[in-house]
């Protein structure tokens, strides 16, 4: 690297146009000489470096970094009540720390709305880098400390599709009792377009869903495989004999996605056979399913292993409907945090695949 070069003035002689003396300004007798062009450049940027370094130290100097703790639960939550409680803070203390952080970046960063504390502009652009700071942070200091799940009080926040936690979640809550009594489980619903930006930024932990793009920051593993099924109550009327696609269609159903648009699977088969279902009941979540069609002559095409969770009768299709394929996601970030590790194979043991000889064997074949 070029230093100053100082000489005493009377013995200097340049041997390079582009050498000019200067008189020094540490000594009156002292004279030196300017760096080679290219070199100056880059002793200016060196200056520029340690000057924007200096400023960003200054800014954080100003800014308590418990302040983005604050500010990661109030975008995930949009609530200050919630966030206090999730925080086990006074709502007083998140209001004074919501000012702080408004007065320390110049910006609203929260607008209160009919359905919450909405984000602005700015906290939108800045909010999952202060996320994956804060779970590096964490990371940070969780090495070389071992997870414990039996005194962990760690919150893991899930996002899981209805009928995975339908079918997992009685007995993952069940085994926690016994091995991980504190820890705190909290699922979150995600819409599925959000569902990588929600693992990327730290909103959720873990999350179940149909196979997404391949990215190489998230780590994925296939948890379940599952057939559709026609489901209804053990004792429905109808006859004994193969289910038709006749009969089929003249059946009332109950359909249930958790998207409010959109065509399912044997619907988009059904499409290509000019044929469509008669529709009695649509919903979003599997919450009443079981009691429905149990009171009910209704049918619901649902995966085998939901319908024989829900103690219902199962037929055959009279149309082939590729499986459903569910798989768990954590961002490769993770890598680094024990505890969600645990969490991601204590969700993915629950396993149910499509080809389980005890799942099928209950399926009429009539």
């Amino acid at each position: 690297m070029w230093r100053p070069k100082y000489v005493e003035s009377r013995s200097v002689s340049s041997s390079r146009p582009d050498d000019v003396m200067h008189k020094s300004p540490f000594s009156a007798g002292m004279s030196y000489s300017l760096p080679p062009p290219m070199t100056f450049v880059k002793f200016t940027c060196m200056i520029v470096s340690i000057n924007l370094v200096n400023d960003m130290t200054t800014k954080l100097n100003k800014i308590d970094l418990n302040l983005f703790v604050v500010f990661d639960a109030i975008y995930t939550e949009r609530n200050l009540t919630r966030v206090a409680e999730r925080l086990s803070i006074t709502q007083p203390a998140v209001s004074n720390a919501l000012t702080r952080l408004r007065k320390t970046l110049n910006d609203p960063l929260f607008v209160k709305t009919g359905t919450g504390m909405q984000p602005t502009a700015l906290a939108e652009s800045i909010s999952d880098r202060i996320s994956a700071a804060l779970h590096q942070l964490q990371a940070a200091s969780a090495q070389g400390e071992r997870f414990d799940p039996f005194t962990s009080k760690r919150l893991f926040r899930v996002s899981l599709v209805d009928l995975h936690s339908l079918i997992i979640l009685p007995g993952l809550l069940s085994g926690f009792q016994g091995t991980a009594p504190q820890v705190e489980l909290s699922l979150v619903r995600i819409p599925r377009r959000d569902t990588r930006k929600a693992l990327q930024q730290g909103t959720i932990d873990i999350a179940s869903d149909i196979p997404m793009p391949d990215s190489s920051d998230l780590i994925s593993r296939t948890i379940m495989k599952d057939r559709y099924v026609c489901a209804m109550r053990p004792d429905h009327p109808l006859g004994s004999g193969p289910l038709t696609l006749e009969r089929y269609l003249q059946l009332t159903h109950l359909h249930v996605s958790s998207r409010p648009q959109g065509a399912s699977p044997v619907d988009i088969v059904l499409r290509k056979l000019g044929a469509r279902r008669k529709l009695g009941l649509q919903m979003q979540s599997y919450l009443n399913i079981r009691d429905i069609l149990h009171k009910t002559d209704m049918v619901a095409t649902l995966t085998e292993c939901s319908a024989r969770e829900m103690g219902l009768r199962m037929l055959r299709l009279p149309v082939e409907v590729p499986p459903i394929e569910l798989r768990l996601y954590r961002h490769i970030r993770s890598d680094g945090d024990e505890a969600v590790q645990w969490m991601f194979d204590q969700i993915a043991g629950r396993t149910v695949r499509a080809n389980d000889t005890e799942q099928h064997h209950r399926v009429d074949q009539n």
